[in-house]
């Protein structure tokens, strides 16, 4: 988990962060230093469930909040990574909007 130690806004507008993470969690970027976004798990304030279904449960779904489905394409392939910490699992997917 990290911390951001600084900010500061630019001219045109863009905030510049200095963050610090641990070592595990930099190396989940694997080299990548463009299209980053900074989230803090302090923010999740929409309650969720994960459906199971199946014989003993084997198939687990996250299921999305009816607040949160508009403008989404449901039917176009999605990506999806795991961020793994100390003490939780983070689960982010990337879904096309509608329309673009």
């Amino acid at each position: 988990m990290g911390a951001i130690l600084s900010s500061r806004i630019k001219d045109d507008g863009k905030v510049v962060f200095e963050v610090s993470l641990d070592y595990e969690e930099a190396t989940q970027l694997k080299g990548f230093m463009n299209n980053i976004h900074i989230f803090s798990e302090n923010v999740a304030d929409i309650k969720a469930n994960i459906s199971q279904r199946g014989k003993n449960e084997a198939t687990k779904y996250f299921l999305i909040p009816k607040e949160l489905r508009k403008n989404m394409k449901f039917n176009a392939k999605t990506t999806c990574q795991k961020i793994e910490t100390k003490t939780k699992t983070i689960f982010i997917y990337v879904i096309d909007k509608i329309g673009l």
